[in-house]
């Protein structure tokens, strides 16, 4: 039988547990039928046996279906109102402990911003934050902690200052700023999430997602919020029925599960 997309999908599926229903078709199958082309391979089946047979193949697969462009700081104007309000209000309401997710965090400029934002704020060894990704690719990338000068443009002076080392062409975080994210795999559309959160960011992730998947997603991060937590997400998003699920938007990015 030969391959069709939809064929291939749920053998991907089976392989990777990454669910291509959940992705935007046409711009899902577009990449990977360039990526097939790229290598030479006559089609789906082709490839599903290359993925099968070469480890490297196959974690060059799962890699191009996850990654996203990430940088620190990303839309800096927001991580303004980070500092400015909305980390002073989540310390006024849960105290310096607060429990963090960064999700679907890519190779950690996110969760590494979040650190460097709260210690202004907090002292470093009382943050902790957990980042998660599908890919432990881009996870074990994310515990090396090196980055090219476009990735940490928009890091205030003083941060970049305090907390890089130049090597070479690129910057080496610092240790201690490692030291305080918790790096683990998880997939957004089939995993458990965890509850209590007083803060979730996940941003310019879901775009990729159909409508119904990214539904889901956000609901479920509601449910994972501690009541009046925060949903932070992306400027390419918005959750335009974020009333039915029970937000309240604060702005255009950060979203909050009343207190009550």
């Amino acid at each position: 039988m030969t391959y069709d997309y939809e064929k291939f999908k749920s053998v991907v599926l089976q392989l990777t547990k990454i669910d291509l229903n959940a992705y935007k078709e046409r711009q899902m199958k577009r990449r990977i039928d360039s990526l097939i082309a790229k290598h030479g391979y006559k089609g789906y089946e082709d490839y599903v046996e290359a993925l099968k047979k070469d480890r490297a193949r196959f974690e060059e697969f799962v890699t191009y279906l996850t990654i996203n462009v990430s940088e620190f700081y990303r839309n800096p104007e927001q991580w303004n109102l980070m500092d400015k309000e909305i980390i002073p209000e989540l310390i006024g309401k849960y105290g310096k402990n607060l429990k963090i997710w960064s999700a679907a965090c890519s190779t950690g400029d996110e969760p590494y911003s979040l650190v460097m934002a709260l210690s202004r704020h907090i002292p470093l060894n009382m943050i902790k934050i957990t980042a998660t990704d599908l890919d432990k690719q881009v996870i074990a990338k994310a515990k090396v902690g090196l980055y090219n000068e476009k990735s940490i443009a928009s890091v205030p002076d003083d941060l970049r200052k305090k907390y890089f080392t130049q090597i070479g062409q690129s910057y080496q975080i610092s240790d201690e700023i490692k030291s305080r994210v918790e790096f683990r795999e998880h997939n957004l559309l089939n995993n458990d999430y965890a509850k209590g959160y007083h803060m979730i960011v996940c941003r310019n992730v879901l775009i990729y997602f159909t409508e119904e998947a990214k539904d889901d997603v956000f609901r479920k991060f509601y449910d994972s919020l501690a009541p009046g937590g925060i949903l932070f997400i992306g400027s390419t998003e918005q959750i335009i029925n974020y009333r039915e699920m029970g937000y309240e938007r604060k702005n255009s990015f950060y979203y909050q599960r009343p207190d009550k």
